[in-house]
């Protein structure tokens, strides 16, 4: 298995202007074929946040690529979850309230 800084290496070095996702990600399998998608997304963010003085250009490609491919689906968007709230524990609800 590849490292996550090789992956986002070879994604620097293959990553062109107007580049389709399913291009580059086909690109990154050729050089690591045993990557997953998940994985080569992880490597896109990374190689943004890891960067080293590339082309402005360049991390918008990379950046478009990670954002689109995050997604479970290619024709869903990712929907935010639904935080849920905790019931207080201890709370005695009206129908077993002692009466007096």
């Amino acid at each position: 298995m590849a490292s996550l800084e090789a992956i986002a290496n070879t994604l620097r070095s293959v990553a062109a202007s107007g580049m389709k996702p399913k291009a580059l990600l086909a690109a990154v399998r050729e050089r690591h074929p045993e990557a997953t998608k998940k994985e080569v997304v992880r490597a896109a963010f990374y190689a943004l946040t890891e960067s080293h003085g590339d082309a402005p250009q360049h991390f918008l490609d990379l950046h478009g690529f990670a954002i689109t491919e995050r997604a479970p689906d290619d024709n869903e968007p990712v929907k935010p979850a639904k935080l849920r709230r905790k019931k207080k524990d201890g709370k005695v609800g009206a129908a077993e309230r002692p009466v007096h």
